[in-house]
């Protein structure tokens, strides 16, 4: 059965090919050999091509050793293999299919027809790295592609509502019959987008080649691996990038020949349709080909054949329950009521009780619910969770109320924006109907608390006041705590404690990077500080949190300590032997991928540069943050440049050895602004009030010529200090 797979995609590859060939030799005649071929904001070129084979792909004429290379990887026949009996030439047809879409593709964005319409198309690396750090801890823990369309709109909805259930990214496109999934959605008025977890990527299958892009850069920006060692990337996707294909209705010889490319990466294709099944295991962890006709049980077939490791919360409520619905907007026309915001008073307020005063699971409404307020008002909204344990302490209680946030908002219906007495949160009419109350919050609150935080919450208990005296009434105590804990937040610094802790949650795809948090820097994805990974550490003593005791200290000035020394040493495979805290000329610490911001060194003036990955622009630099992320991630030291969290730029820590906020002198202005209050409060305290006007932004420069120019002319403290090289 095997030989009827792999001769339907030895068919497919060969007409890829030779599409492929024939667009490039088209393009070349009307435009030359020296046109540029790219695809969007990318470090990567071609990114299959560059993984696989090293190559570096820039402009039509490059792409011809490319198209060689995939002619030599067809076959006529079927052929052994030594990991697959009769499938070696259905493996290669499967690689040559993937270079060849990867090239039709790009010609493609050359001819300005991709993305195609309400298709995002190629994803670029900055959504690569801004999602990383959900699929390393775990938030998702999967993806799948859908190829084609449902039998009916219905399916297609209850199909990737149960991947949004369970957390999964779900890349949707290709068509079936004239038809595909993303129309279905489409008509059904499902939303799709980075935030929803539903992503069209294209209505034919070559654009598949899109989803399969992200899946390989993981390898590359992630996992460190060199571009060019092709096994060791096919390995990477295999063994942690848990994706797979679902093909929904009849496959043809294109699918079958990216369905082959697919499993080179370890990647199994689920069908629903009568198809020969490849059960034997080689390439893929599990079966490589297989089908389920059932739709109820086809979700769960596809997650039991990749093996992928998901957790559905199991909470009582009327509405669907997922981290898939944390992007969810509730637009006005869609809301039922709101609460906070500008509209209204609201706060959410967690504070720690004595056991006795904590009654386990009580939930109670003071006021009126939601069935008994007028539908489009805004209302008052007070949230206490009154929270008891053996291990809770008071610095764990701003930990455990930021992540109100999440937990409210992964219900379905449910917006939920801010923290603290700037929250805002909006039900939706849908939500309402299908019967959620206010009491569900408080419902959600306790499950989460105790699913998260088990370890340190023995009893949780939640008020829920929806009247504006009670309010006005309890607010000012949680503002009076708000301010209690800035204060005690604000005056930690890293010569008051004795421990720092790790993060190693990113070594799933960043072997080698080990995160040191420290009371004056988080990590460098900016999710957790230093309170946070004491928290997490309580609550998991065995994660990847774990203290470190700081022992002799060895520099000072740099912020170099024995036990940081032996911790990093043992826990990046024995990769690294030094950390500098401090610095970023020396022994800085490691970047995987998932970090706000880049610092890079600029000599020619004599300072550095700060760029967050949502600014997409050129930086004096000469690369865009996508280029400088390529050489900055991975687990690797690479002095001068460096990933962080973007509140790491207002630490009295920042760089210090180098020279500290005098070495600032160009960050995005959207960055600036954000921290601008915080900024300027830190440039007075560096003694240099005026240095915020005059650190640069592409507004004033985006190239280092012009940028020296204007440091010059504001007289910038970084000219004046000791050259950094």
């Amino acid at each position: 059965m095997s030989k009827i797979v792999a001769a339907a995609a030895m068919r497919g590859a060969k007409a890829l090919v030779t599409e492929a060939e024939k667009l490039v030799n088209k393009a070349i005649e009307e435009k030359g050999k020296d046109q540029k071929l790219e695809f969007p904001e990318t470090a990567f070129f071609l990114p299959m091509a560059n993984a696989l084979l090293g190559a570096e792909v820039k402009t039509l004429n490059e792409a011809l050793p490319i198209l060689k290379e995939a002619k030599s990887l067809l076959h006529d026949e079927p052929t052994k293999d030594l990991w697959l009996p009769y499938l070696g030439g259905a493996l290669d047809s499967g690689i040559a299919a993937l270079l060849a879409e990867e090239i039709i593709c790009a010609i493609r964005y050359l001819k300005g027809i991709e993305p195609q319409p309400d298709c995002n198309g190629f994803f670029t690396d900055t959504i690569l790295r801004t999602l990383g750090i959900q699929l390393v801890d775990g938030r998702m823990p999967g993806f799948a592609a859908i190829l084609g369309a449902a039998p009916d709109n219905k399916t297609a909805v209850e199909i990737v509502r149960e991947f949004q259930k369970r957390s999964i990214m779900t890349f949707v496109g290709s068509s079936s019959n004239g038809k595909s999934i993303i129309d279905q959605l489409k008509e059904e008025k499902v939303e799709m987008g980075w935030d929803t977890y539903i992503v069209p990527y294209g209505r034919d299958t070559i654009s598949l080649i899109y989803p399969l892009h992200w899946a390989i850069r993981g390898a590359l920006t992630f996992g460190g691996i060199k571009a060019g060692n092709a096994k060791d990337c096919l390995m990477y996707c295999k063994e942690r990038v848990f994706a797979f294909g679902l093909a929904l209705g009849p496959l043809d010889d294109i699918k079958y020949a990216s369905g082959a490319g697919a499993i080179n990466m370890g990647f199994p294709v689920i069908a629903d349709t009568e198809i020969p099944e490849i059960k034997p295991t080689g390439i893929c962890t599990y079966e490589h080909l297989v089908k389920e006709f059932d739709y109820k049980k086809i979700v769960q077939k596809c997650i039991e054949v990749r093996g992928v490791k998901v957790k559905v919360a199991k909470i009582p409520i009327p509405v669907s329950y997922s981290a898939a619905f944390e992007g969810e907007r509730v637009r006005r026309e869609q809301m039922y009521a709101q609460f906070g915001g500008k509209f209204s008073s609201a706060f959410e307020y967690v504070r720690t009780k004595e056991l006795n005063e904590v009654l386990d699971g009580k939930i109670e409404v003071v006021g009126p619910e939601i069935d008994e307020m007028k539908e489009g008002a805004a209302f008052p909204l007070g949230i206490v969770v009154d929270v008891a344990g053996r291990k809770m302490q008071h610095d764990f209680e701003p930990i455990l109320e930021r992540q109100m946030h999440s937990f409210l908002n992964e219900a379905m219906g449910l917006f939920h924006m801010g923290q603290r007495n700037m929250c805002w949160i909006r039900i939706s009419k849908e939500a309402q109907k299908k019967g959620f109350k206010m009491k569900h919050f408080g419902t959600i609150l306790h499950a989460r608390f105790h699913d998260t935080y088990g370890k340190i919450v023995d009893k949780a208990q939640v008020t829920i006041y929806t009247k504006k005296e009670d309010v006005e009434r309890i607010m000012p105590e949680a503002v009076k705590v708000y301010e209690e804990r800035d204060t005690r937040l604000a005056g930690m610094t890293d010569e008051s404690i004795d421990t720092f802790y790790s993060c190693t949650l990113c070594q799933s795809f960043a072997p080698n990077h080990v995160c040191i948090v420290k009371p004056e820097r988080s990590g460098l994805c900016g999710a957790y500080s230093w309170l946070d990974a004491k928290a997490c550490f309580e609550l998991n003593p065995t994660g990847p949190n774990q203290p470190i005791k700081k022992l002799q200290v060895l520099d000072a000035e740099r912020g170099e300590w024995k036990g940081v020394n032996d911790f990093i040493n043992q826990t990046s495979n024995k990769t690294l032997e030094r950390f500098h805290g401090y610095s970023i000329m020396t022994f800085p610490e490691t970047s995987c991928g998932c970090f706000e911001c880049i610092i890079a060194i600029l000599p020619e003036a004599n300072g550095f540069m700060v760029v967050n990955r949502e600014y997409a622009g050129f930086t004096p630099a000469g690369m865009k943050f996508s280029t400088l992320a390529g050489s900055v991630g991975g687990g690797n030291q690479t002095p001068g440049f460096m990933g962080v969290g973007r509140l790491y730029t207002i630490s009295k820590k920042f760089l210090s050895a180098d020279g500290g906020l005098k070495r600032l002198v160009w960050m995005p202005k959207e960055l600036k602004e954000a921290l601008s209050g915080k900024l300027k409060k830190r440039c007075e305290e560096e003694g240099v009030p005026d240095l915020f006007d005059k650190i640069a932004d592409e507004t004033v420069a985006t190239e280092s010529e012009a940028l020296v120019k204007t440091l010059q002319e504001k007289n910038h403290p970084a000219l004046t200090l000791p050259p950094l090289m």
